[in-house]
């Protein structure tokens, strides 16, 4: 590389706030901060695997652009030249997006998503696309077609999922931020997994627009960083209301009134430091709650009642949404293309047969099932029933707290390999993040300590719309 990053700074060290200062006092080019994360992508990745495709030459021409501005006296907004990396199963115009299947190995994105319509209206470098569990479906991006990404701070442990290689990308200074998305925990538990921020908005709060769908009525695209502050810089940049999706919504900021730390009340459901839960990861988590009580917060047991339903529930829903969502990978509009003879069924069955892994095969199977005549108001219309009771259990607890706090997961990083054979017990990592999509709640996971070298994340899920003041807490533990 011809130019050299300054060796003053470490990328470990960079944050949105510093590098916009950086390039502003002209400390360095925004050329050779993109060179510097390109060098690092191309030194890291092929042991941790985050991304699966890198737009070096794209990246240097954005760069360029953000230089000439700059020398040319321009006014430049916060996030540009800021290199971010974006989840391979959300559209970037140009670039390949597979989300992480066979199936969409060659597929290239006509369009941008909107969140990156926006962000690239700020001028930021998009570096890549990073890897993920295939259409969403994991919680340990073993589940991608292309290989498995590992966690950055131990190679034989998994990073978490979907969203494992934005997390592991951030985690390992590969990127400043990234986007994920978030069905059942999909940003939270791989940020807690690699020590990192990860923001799952309300949903309807940030555009869906040009994210694959899995589950329609979970999904939800959120910002991953490395501090409280570039989540919410991210937030800021993505979120509001898109003609292109009818459920999204303007956000006014609900500043929370209750400013002072000693005027809140945080919820600790019961419900959530459950038998089989890791006993040194519940003494992190309680050790931070405690942290709280003492800068003078009001700490108050509650119960969400109806929280041992959710990982049913959700995996009843999801999965009849993806069965229904995924039918569009025909081989004819997307997916591989087939020019073997036979009848129109066997043109499907070669397709999806081949195309799609035995995760997604084993989800469209279920969803199937439960949408099928006999069994739709058993299952499905049933679960969607105790989705209900699960939403007014939040509801009935936010009359009493300000704020809940909860694990993330019940472990910390487990090894690669270690559960993938046993989906119920991979499932089961989700077990403290499933509630919030199916109420369609805000929830932030950030690192509150360490077990054993690996990180453990606090989750903090607040009303509807209220992720400023999520935020806002957060900031004051890691004050």
């Amino acid at each position: 590389m011809a130019d050299k990053f300054p060796n003053f700074m470490d990328l470990k060290e960079l944050t949105i706030s510093k590098i916009n200062k950086g390039l502003l006092d002209k400390e360095f080019s925004c050329r050779e901060i993109c060179q510097a994360y390109l060098g690092r992508i191309k030194e890291r990745n092929k042991d941790v695997f985050a991304f699966l495709s890198v737009d070096e030459d794209g990246a240097l021409l954005q760069a360029k652009k953000v230089d000439d501005l700059i020398r040319d006296g321009k006014e430049i907004s916060l996030l540009s030249g800021i290199p971010l990396a974006i989840k391979d199963n959300i559209l970037v115009e140009g670039m390949k997006c597979t989300a992480g299947s066979k199936i969409l190995k060659n597929y290239k994105a006509p369009y941008d998503a909107t969140t990156v319509k926006k962000l690239k209206k700020q001028e930021v470098i998009i570096l890549g696309k990073t890897n993920c569990d295939e259409f969403a479906m994991g919680s340990s991006t073993e589940n991608s077609a292309f290989g498995i990404t590992k966690n950055p701070c131990d190679l034989e442990r998994v990073p978490g999922g979907s969203s494992g290689g934005s997390a592991a990308a951030v985690a390992d200074d590969m990127c400043v931020c990234s986007l994920g998305s978030d069905t059942g925990g999909s940003i939270r538990q791989p940020a807690s997994f690699c020590g990192i921020v990860g923001l799952k908005p309300t949903y309807g709060a940030v555009s869906r627009y040009g994210l694959m769908a899995y589950a329609s009525s979970l999904d939800q695209i959120g910002p991953m960083a490395k501090t409280i502050e570039d989540a919410k810089i991210i937030f800021e940049a993505i979120k509001g209301r898109d003609k292109m999706d009818s459920t999204s919504v303007e956000l006014n900021p609900k500043l929370n009134p209750k400013s002072k730390i000693q005027n809140l009340r945080l919820g600790i459901p019961k419900e959530y430091f459950v038998k089989g839960m890791d006993v040194e990861v519940e003494k992190v988590v309680k050790n931070a709650i405690e942290s709280y009580k003492k800068m003078g917060a009001e700490i108050k047991e509650i119960s969400l009642p109806h929280t041992e339903y959710a990982l049913p529930v959700y995996y009843i829903i999801a999965t009849s949404e993806a069965s229904s969502n995924l039918a569009r990978y025909d081989g004819i509009r997307f997916g591989k293309e087939d020019s073997k003879d036979g009848s129109l069924l066997e043109h499907y069955l070669r397709i999806r047969g081949d195309g799609f892994g035995e995760e997604v095969k084993r989800r469209i199977m279920l969803g199937t099932y439960s949408l099928s005549s006999g069994y739709y108001d058993a299952y499905y219309l049933r679960a969607q029933k105790v989705r209900t009771l699960i939403r007014q259990d939040f509801e009935k607890a936010f009359n009493e707290v300000d704020f809940i706090l909860t694990p993330v997961s019940p472990t910390t990083a487990f090894k690669i390999g270690e559960k993938i054979e046993d989906p119920l017990s991979m499932y089961l990592s989700d077990i403290s993040t499933v509630s919030v999509n199916l109420a369609g709640l805000p929830a932030l996971s950030f690192p509150c300590g360490e077990v054993n070298g690996l990180p453990v994340g606090l989750q903090i899920i607040g009303k509807p719309f209220e992720e400023n003041n999520i935020l806002d807490l957060a900031q004051r533990y890691t004050l």
